[in-house]
């Protein structure tokens, strides 16, 4: 999955979709998450890069991966409708 080319983001965490003028603030995970996103990274690389980073154990962090996923699926963000493991919905990352 990837980020839509057209989403912006700034360093502050404020995200913008100009195809549906939808904005989001993100926390710091969140803002962390689209950025990996935009690089390209799969979640197989994403995922153990926020472990190491915070410290989570894994199936906390597969579901608060994956709740955030959906978000960005649901709000329109990101290009592939299909991650890797179905997600839930919460708000992962979203304020």
């Amino acid at each position: 999955m990837r980020l839509k080319n057209n989403i912006a983001i700034s360093e502050s965490g404020f995200v913008f979709n100009p195809n549906t003028g939808d904005s989001f603030s993100l926390n710091k995970i969140g803002l962390e998450i689209l950025e990996m996103l935009k690089m390209g990274k799969p979640d197989g690389e994403i995922i153990p890069a926020l472990q190491e980073k915070y410290e989570i154990d894994k199936p906390s962090l597969d579901k608060y991966y994956f709740d955030f996923i959906s978000m960005l699926q649901y709000y329109q963000l990101i290009d592939d409708p299909n991650p890797m493991q179905a997600g839930g919905s919460g708000n992962a990352g979203v304020k």
